[in-house]
């Protein structure tokens, strides 16, 4: 039998953000045409330890298994959990002042702007993490607050803010070039500081039997766009964060198909290692800014935290094929072809059914069906549902259509297969990949055997097709 590439570690991280919320994209839009909404936004923000509390972002670092949300009372926000800790067993959950430290270090521009305290504290809590070291955040100089005010006062930047006092600023790139405003490169940034931070906690897991350099190559599946002008999507961002993150001797190319992209990334990593081009992928996104706040609206208006204020990162290692880890099964790949059409039937059918053909397998040999696992808790207050619920109903119901099982053991199909949502609603991130740090540690500790993977990507949005698409793949122990 053909030894698949395996998936070898993964990191989930977080980084709260509150005072980046209101350069969401939403926001950002609300905020120019009514400056009065600022105050509303603001006294809705969490705290840290509210953020570092909440149930479904203790799930996303590995500190509870997503199943486990299904026995919390509603709102979740309401109960924070006891003893919950801003370092997970799958990455850390920083703060907003580590957070502005880890865009400086990742600015090779030299755009950003940080205060003598915010750096010094910056510093303290990512050497303290083992995300920097001591020398990386000391080779960092302080601005001046005339260095800060200056530029914002004059409409060449725009402030970062802790806790609603200005401690920074970043610098646009260019006076004419749109692509280099500085709210877009404030998007990139962030994108490559989550990833940064993904990628160090990776290559801090896998420590103790690899260096830095015994990666390879780097894909990076994030939903940014990395340009100027002439480039607006260039990239190369995965190349940027593996400067940034110490990988010396890799290399890498960006993947873009919308909320699908970091799936992709995944099966090209897997397809590239089974070709023997590489020994050592890894796959990497970061957070996407302008999904910051994108429904506080329906948030502020039901009283509720802004729960959108935490920026999201993945990294996954891919290596050649072990007897330890889980493999990737490349051949029950499912894709949403041209021809596949675009109703939910036809998507579940080709990449749910198409891969279990290819595997022999039945609705109920998988274990887990990792979908989109958008918060709910986000989501619904906003009218939008709870899409993993909805993603498991279409599932079990194409299942009774094809006598796999009776519409009545619908409901005990979903409870027995599915799980709540729990990822902060950044497609990329949330779209399968999330799962892959519980269900590698789940298939290591024998409980389970096999899990789908399945992203969808809205093409649609870019006004390029009407298409959807799509990807699916199952990882196996």
């Amino acid at each position: 039998m053909t030894r698949f590439p395996v998936v070898s570690a993964v990191a989930n991280v977080l980084a709260h953000a509150p005072g980046l919320v209101p350069y969401g994209s939403k926001p950002l839009r609300d905020l120019a045409a009514d400056p009065g909404l600022a105050s509303a936004l603001a006294a809705r923000l969490r705290s840290y330890d509210a953020a570092v509390g909440y149930p479904p972002n203790q799930a996303f670092i590995g500190n509870r298994d997503p199943e486990t949300l299904r026995a919390l009372p509603r709102p979740w926000f309401g109960a924070p959990d006891p003893g919950a800790s801003s370092d997970g067993a799958f990455g850390d959950l920083i703060d907003e002042t580590e957070l502005l430290g880890l865009l400086k270090l990742c600015d090779r521009a030299r755009l950003v702007q940080l205060d003598a305290s915010t750096l010094t504290a910056a510093g303290a809590g990512l050497v303290r993490r083992g995300l920097a070291t001591p020398e990386e955040m000391a080779a960092l100089a302080p601005a001046t607050a005339a260095a800060i005010d200056q530029p914002i006062a004059r409409g060449e930047a725009i402030a970062l803010r802790v806790d609603g006092a200005v401690r920074g600023a970043i610098a646009r790139g260019h006076e004419a070039d749109e692509a280099l405003t500085a709210n877009v490169l404030l998007e990139n940034l962030a994108a490559k500081a989550t990833g940064v931070l993904a990628l160090r906690r990776l290559v801090r897991q896998v420590a103790h039997r690899l260096a830095p350099d015994d990666i390879e190559f780097v894909i990076a599946g994030s939903e940014e766009a990395v340009g100027d002008r002439y480039q607006r999507g260039g990239g190369n961002l995965a190349k940027a964060i593996a400067e940034s993150a110490g990988l010396g001797r890799a290399t890498g190319f960006d993947v873009k198909s919308f909320c699908a992209s970091t799936l992709y990334g995944v099966v090209n990593a897997a397809a590239l290692v089974q070709a023997g081009l590489f020994s050592r992928i890894a796959v990497v996104a970061g957070g996407s800014l302008a999904k910051l706040g994108m429904k506080y609206r329906a948030h502020v208006a039901k009283q509720m935290p802004i729960l959108e204020d935490v920026l999201a990162g993945v990294a996954i290692l891919v290596e050649r094929g072990s007897d330890a880890d889980p493999v990737v099964r490349l051949d029950t790949l499912g894709l949403h072809t041209i021809a596949t059409g675009s109703s939910q039937q036809a998507v579940v059918e080709a990449l749910v059914m198409g891969p279990l053909a290819k595997a022999g397998c039945r609705l109920a040999d998988v274990d887990r069906y990792a979908t989109e696992m958008h918060n709910p808790e986000v989501t619904e207050p906003a009218g939008s549902g709870d899409v993993p619920a909805g993603n498991y109903r279409l599932i079990a119901a194409l299942g009774a259509l094809r006598g796999e099982l009776a519409r009545e053991a619908m409901p005990e199909f979903i409870a027995a297969h599915g799980m709540p949502g729990y990822a902060p609603t950044q497609g990329h991130i949330a779209s399968a990949v999330c799962y892959l740090a519980h269900a590698l540690r789940a298939m290591r500790a024998g409980k389970m055997k096999r899990a789908l993977f399945m992203a969808k990507g809205s093409l649609f949005l870019g006004r390029m097709t009407e298409a959807a698409d799509g990807v699916s793949v199952l990882v196996e122990a």
